[in-house]
């Protein structure tokens, strides 16, 4: 019962194959190795944009600060969620990488910015006035931090601001997959038809090793990533075996297919926590994550069970009666096994 977070899960069978087959003989290095051609061409299939740049790194963190600094100088501020991933659990990593560049925080239901707020925020920034910080780039997750997910329309809502005020729109995806597979859109309509500038296609929370897609819809950004990404250490010499993941990753649309997995559990760990007296979900189950409250008595029995998962926010605390609300997140991922999410139900509901 192991629901703490999808960093947690095993790499997917088919990936650790890719990984030993890549492992025979020799290939070039810094991402010569013909196995990143079928990752660019692969993905600029799925994403329908046969321009795009795409590159490799090791971490989400790297995916999002080395693409934001590609699209956001050190004088204009990054638009965000208060909650968002690169405000809360990166460690200050895309200020650094951008060169000082601050982040404005907009807060929004379940995680998302809303078009109105968002655009209040860059009208009210002091374009053209030396003394402040400039307009920059809108970011947002997607899954957002709170489990839910952006629509296509709610995307082009806020790309049609970003377009109004001359700024680009970036979004994390670390969960992207869970995203698409939850509100069934094609890649393309989520992003770049979208407005969308530049993507981090995440993979290591679905199965992958250790590896994410920077993907840069315009091509005219590719020069500054790949100095930025050399330049940051991000730049793998054995590069192959990034690209081997994501090879496997992509064939026969295996992420779709492990995200349908993970988003599968986590719908049912919803359905069953909703039947709970006393319980009650915090947020819209978009994808594989679910925050929600349930008594404090079943947190006991499902802790002393060996349950593992976060009580949400940190805050919360076991400390109480019984009978009193707690809320946790819950995450599932591709391996989560359907017995794992019958007990949990099972001892939370006794």
């Amino acid at each position: 019962m192991f629901f703490s977070s999808d960093n947690a899960g095993p790499a997917a069978p088919e990936v650790l194959a890719a990984l030993a087959e890549a492992n025979e003989g020799y290939a070039p290095p810094y991402g010569a190795d013909d196995l990143m051609t079928e990752v660019r061409d692969r993905l600029r299939q799925i994403f329908e944009a046969p321009e795009a740049a795409v590159y490799l790194v090791g971490t989400g963190t790297a995916a999002n600060s080395l693409a934001l600094a590609c699209l956001n100088p050190p004088w204009a501020t990054i638009y965000c969620h208060s909650h968002a991933h690169v405000e809360a659990d990166e460690c200050a990593a895309p200020e650094f990488f951008t060169g000082g560049a601050k982040l404005t925080l907009i807060d929004g239901p379940d995680g998302k910015l809303l078009p109105d707020p968002l655009h209040a925020r860059l009208a009210a920034t002091m374009e053209g006035f030396v003394h402040s910080v400039q307009r920059g780039t809108i970011t947002i997750s997607n899954l957002t931090e709170s489990g839910a997910a952006y629509t296509p329309a709610e995307v082009a809502a806020l790309g049609a601001v970003a377009r109004e005020f001359g700024v680009a729109l970036h979004m994390d995806g670390a969960r992207f997959a869970n995203a698409i597979v939850g509100t069934n859109a094609s890649p393309a309509d989520m992003t770049w038809r979208a407005g969308v500038d530049a993507l981090s296609f995440g993979g290591t929370k679905n199965g992958l090793m250790g590896v994410e897609a920077v993907l840069l819809f315009d091509p005219a950004k590719a020069w500054e990533f790949e100095l930025r990404r050399k330049r940051a250490a991000h730049l793998f010499s054995k590069h192959r075996y990034l690209s081997a993941q994501m090879a496997a990753y992509l064939r026969d649309d295996l992420w779709k297919r492990l995200a349908g997995q993970a988003n599968a559990a986590a719908r049912r760990l919803a359905e069953g926590i909703e039947a709970i007296e006393g319980a009650h979900l915090l947020h819209p189950v978009g994808g594989n994550q679910v925050f929600a409250a349930w008594p404090r008595g079943g947190h006991r029995r499902a802790q002393e069970a060996g349950a593992y998962y976060y009580l949400w926010p940190m805050t919360e605390t076991m400390e109480g009666p019984d009978e009193e609300p707690v809320s946790a997140r819950l995450v599932c991922n591709w391996a989560t096994e359907a017995a794992a999410v019958e007990r949990f139900l099972e001892l939370i509901r006794e």
